[in-house]
């Protein structure tokens, strides 16, 4: 199967004039009331990069990837946006030098000198399975003013040794940064909250557990948490089905990242209308006809979207005591609730991001399994403002299958050139095959 590259734009990587310059991507403040206002993206300069302190580590950045909170940053629909503050929660970099202290450093932070790092995507969060230790610690990196130095669009961060995670060796720049936020938050849904018994442990590598047998939905496919949660689950040896808008998305999950199956939750874009009277056939019986006869039932659901899904998968689709896993809600911020479900002993269960331990734990599995993270496009340069543009256009289109990423620096492992779609980049590949 051809690696997704996505696309690389832009002739050469921007580099700052002078070695020593850090440059950070921030959002310019404009006049404009939250969900009306779209602040513009601004490129700040600092003669001088930051100095990692005591226990800190240097990291220069190569490749930072967008999350729907960026968007979400720019139209002031986030609580406590930070004017100044580097953008974007998920990173990937190489550490160039460690802090100065009275003693020598640790043998585990001097070994990671040279090392090619993962970033937390957070703060605030280390090790509880039932949510932050303190809620008032806790926030996303990037664009926020709890923690303002803290984002990853930027040449340059000093972060704490206990804030980075090697990078597994098989992925590319692109791909290890597409990983840290959507895989934490996919992680959480399908390890800790989905009730499937799934169980993976940095060090621990021999008590895993398998999913196999278990059934299990994922709405939404195409989104960058929907993505990981089915590469995770067919990891873990589920059965897994999907839902999209998209015809293409779910003939992409399923021939190219191991969905059994998939239907449209449009339901007049359906053929089996035609062999029901005309009548459009709702998704959730659409979905029933593609489960296995041995075990017609789902165990559970990973769901982003909300709205429905309760209505469509409780009744008829989920085994007693099945679980509904919800990390957002995009149709809408409410979501209605069944006395069928309850009579059932269906349980909802919201989750959203995970722990520091949780993100130890999904980057050690990454790497024993060789899941790689899918990218839909890439834009080369932290200065090329005009393809960064690009990528939130194809947030608000939603038009992405996978994560759009920025590469900010040279000596990255995705190469690529012009302006070629990844699709073109697999028909061209599957063609040496």
């Amino acid at each position: 199967m051809p690696r997704n590259k996505g696309v690389l734009r832009g002739d050469i990587y921007d580099k700052p004039p002078n070695p020593k310059m850090s440059r950070t991507l921030t959002i310019k403040k404009i006049d404009g009331k939250p969900g009306e206002v779209y602040y513009p993206l601004e490129l700040k300069e600092t003669p001088d990069r930051p100095m990692p302190g005591p226990g800190e580590v240097l990291v220069r950045i190569r490749a930072a990837a967008l999350n729907h909170r960026d968007h979400f940053i720019r139209q002031h629909l986030y609580p406590a946006i930070g004017f100044g503050a580097p953008l974007l929660a998920d990173g990937v970099g190489v550490i160039e030098a460690l802090g100065s202290s009275s003693s020598s450093p640790p043998p585990s932070t001097l070994s990671l000198l040279g090392k090619r790092v993962l970033l937390t995507p957070f703060r605030g969060w280390a090790a509880d399975p039932l949510g932050p230790e303190d809620d008032r610690r806790f926030a996303v990196a990037g664009g926020t003013r709890l923690y303002p130095d803290v984002g990853y669009a930027q040449d340059w961060i000093a972060v704490p040794a206990a804030e980075v995670e090697v990078c597994p060796a098989h992925l590319s720049d692109a791909e290890a940064a597409a990983l840290p936020l959507v895989g934490l938050t996919a992680w959480r849904a399908v390890v800790t909250k989905s009730g499937l018994g799934l169980s993976f442990k940095k060090g621990e590598e021999a008590a895993t557990t398998s999913g196999r047998g278990k059934n299990v939905l994922v709405t939404g496919i195409g989104g960058g948490v929907a993505i990981a949660a089915l590469q995770f689950l067919v990891a873990f040896g589920c059965n897994v089905w999907v839902t999209s808008s998209s015809e293409a998305k779910i003939k992409r999950a399923v021939e190219t990242l191991g969905a059994k199956g998939g239907v449209s939750y449009r339901d007049g874009d359906n053929d089996a209308a035609n062999n029901n009277g005309g009548k459009p056939v709702p998704w959730d019986k659409k979905l029933a006809a593609l489960l296995p006869r041995d075990r017609p039932l789902l165990d559970a659901v990973i769901d982003g979207a909300g709205g429905d899904v309760v209505a469509k998968t409780a009744l008829r689709l989920l085994r007693p005591g099945g679980v509904v896993v919800s990390y957002g809600m995009t149709v809408g911020p409410r979501m209605d609730w069944l006395m069928g479900a309850v009579l059932r002993n269906v349980e909802l269960r919201g989750t959203t991001m995970g722990s520091r331990a949780e993100f130890a734990d999904m980057v050690a599995f990454v790497a024993e399994r060789g899941v790689a993270p899918v990218v839909s496009r890439v834009a080369r340069g932290l200065g090329n403002l005009e393809a960064i543009e690009d990528l939130f256009k194809e947030i608000r289109d939603g038009s992405q299958f996978g994560k759009l990423v920025i590469e900010i620096s040279s000596g990255s492992a995705e190469d690529g050139d012009g302006d070629e779609d990844e699709d073109e980049k697999n028909k061209k590949a599957d063609a040496k095959l």
